[in-house]
């Protein structure tokens, strides 16, 4: 997929020239110590990238979990989440400085032809260092700031965070999907 960079909120992000619906990803990425990152489909989506290697209990917030939504309440105030995401089955990441591996299989939403929404997303399938981590998560809405939430659509750029610490990708792979 080609990226190119994005502004989005002060924040630089890698955002892919196509749309995508159904679709395959692929990609490594080497997360640095302490920070966190993630891979959103549709800009909307987003497995959680973070330094969480070797942590027994742990949430959607780290390395795999299905991102919380949250509410931005204002300048200066705590976010304010709305639910708890869904955690990884296993922690399968790797320690900070390591190249880790990434395969998503993702079902966009669906809409009718008046453009209702007929079925949710869902993570299909996510696998992280070769464990299945994730296994028909549907999501109601998108993950992420509800409190200026994008619509849903059949296809939207794929996005890579890169704003919150020391992130790389490598060998980014995304392959359409057909029905």
């Amino acid at each position: 997929a080609a990226l190119s960079t994005y502004e989005d909120h002060e924040e630089m992000n890698l955002v892919s020239a196509d749309a995508f619906g159904d679709c395959e990803v692929q990609l490594e990425f080497l997360i640095g110590r302490g920070s966190n990152s993630g891979v959103k489909l549709q800009h909307r989506y987003e497995i959680q990238l973070k330094d969480s290697h070797g942590k027994a209990q742990f949430s959607a917030r780290d390395c795999g979990g299905v991102y919380p939504h949250w509410l931005f309440q204002g300048e200066g105030k705590p976010l304010k989440y709305i639910d708890k995401g869904t955690p990884p089955r296993t922690n399968a990441a790797r320690p900070a400085g390591f190249w880790q591996q990434l395969h998503i299989v993702f079902r966009a939403p669906r809409f009718d032809a008046s453009g209702k929404k007929t079925e949710n997303a869902r993570f299909v399938s996510v696998v992280l260092n070769g464990e299945q981590i994730h296994r028909d998560v549907e999501l109601d809405s998108p993950t992420g700031n509800a409190s200026t939430p994008l619509p849903e659509v059949a296809e939207a750029p794929l996005m890579l965070q890169t704003d919150h610490g020391p992130v790389a990708f490598r060998n980014v792979r995304v392959r359409r999907l057909s029905e």
